[in-house]
């Protein structure tokens, strides 16, 4: 639950306004896509949301945990255990394959799967023993997205997380965050700039000059393959 959020950077004696009060309530289970153009706030909100940065002003919390103005080690704990992340660009470490990579995770958790279990939920259970370097830029990505749930996150934010793909690759990245929102009911968040996969969500959030200038919730998701790219 966030309330009146904003977040102000200061560059020298220039302040630049990311976040203009942005009120938004997100329900388990759900999941949501932000659209908006480069530089409207979602990612900023996407941070604030995980724990990665904090709000100026405004405030927000978590299931009655406040997340605002709270100090570092009750962040940490909150993006140990109740969020895994996504980002465009896989960071995968190449001298480790792909169960190893999934395996940092869990060796922190609290109630981890197993990596094979991850991976396979992705699609990689023939490849889990693939270095980096031996994998499409998709199946990294996928990776990615296994050691981001392997934890069994409450939350998974995802912020352009087919933005260095191509469309048949995006697809199938979008679809094992499909079918993980739906298998393990995970709340999910993914923004972008492709209008495209406002369909694939429950409900479709616009920003715009860090506002949400507009919210509407879809009838009925579509699945990703169902989409026309």
């Amino acid at each position: 639950m966030a309330s009146g959020l904003r977040k102000v950077y200061h560059t020298g004696e220039v302040d630049v306004v990311a976040l203009h009060g942005v009120d938004l309530s997100l329900d388990g289970g759900e999941l949501v896509v932000l659209l908006g153009a480069s530089g409207s706030g979602k990612s900023t909100l996407l941070n604030i949301l995980g724990g990665l940065d904090t709000p100026t002003s405004g405030s927000l919390s978590y299931r009655g945990w406040p997340l605002d103005g709270t100090d570092e080690q009750t962040l940490t704990l909150y993006r140990r255990n109740c969020v895994g992340f996504v980002f465009q660009f896989y960071n995968l470490i190449p001298s480790l394959t792909a169960r190893e990579n999934v395996a940092l995770i869990t060796g922190i958790s609290r109630d981890p799967m197993p990596p094979e279990e991850a991976l396979a939920m992705v699609g990689l259970a023939a490849r889990m023993d693939h270095f980096p370097s031996q994998l499409s830029g998709g199946e990294q990505q996928r990776v990615a997205i296994a050691r981001a749930i392997a934890k069994r996150p409450e939350v998974l934010l995802c912020d352009e997380p087919t933005g260095a793909l191509d469309v048949t690759t995006g697809i199938q990245v979008l679809e094992a965050i499909e079918r993980i929102n739906r298998e393990l009911g995970t709340l999910t968040v993914v923004i972008t700039h492709n209008a495209v996969m406002a369909e694939m969500a429950d409900r479709v959030l616009h920003l715009s000059d860090g506002r949400i200038v507009k919210e509407r919730r879809n009838t009925e998701r579509r699945p990703v393959s169902s989409l026309e790219w």
